[in-house]
């Protein structure tokens, strides 16, 4: 994703903030016990963020994102809920 244009960082953007607004549930898909998948439609393309919760603090919890991808078929490929799992682990480790 590291050269994804403006109008699609844009779109990644304002989606994330729609769904901080409202909370629709068709954004965000449990794919593993503990990653989500946020879910992003512009134009042809399916953008995929997958990311954790972080519940430490009392008073608030914080949406982390680990990695985002193109999606090219139907199904989340292993190797990026791995990668996620393993960022997730890394970040609880180091907090």
């Amino acid at each position: 994703m590291a050269s994804t244009d403006a109008k699609t960082i844009k779109k990644i953007i304002y989606t994330i903030e729609i769904a901080e607004i409202t909370k629709d549930p068709r954004l965000f898909k449990k794919v593993h016990e503990n990653i989500w998948e946020f879910r992003i439609r512009y134009g042809k393309q399916q953008i995929r963020l997958l990311a954790f919760w972080d519940k430490s603090k009392a008073q608030e919890t914080l949406v982390v994102v680990s990695q985002g991808f193109f999606k090219k078929s139907g199904k989340i490929p292993s190797k990026e809920i791995n990668k996620a799992l393993q960022m997730r682990a890394n970040y609880f480790e180091n907090l």
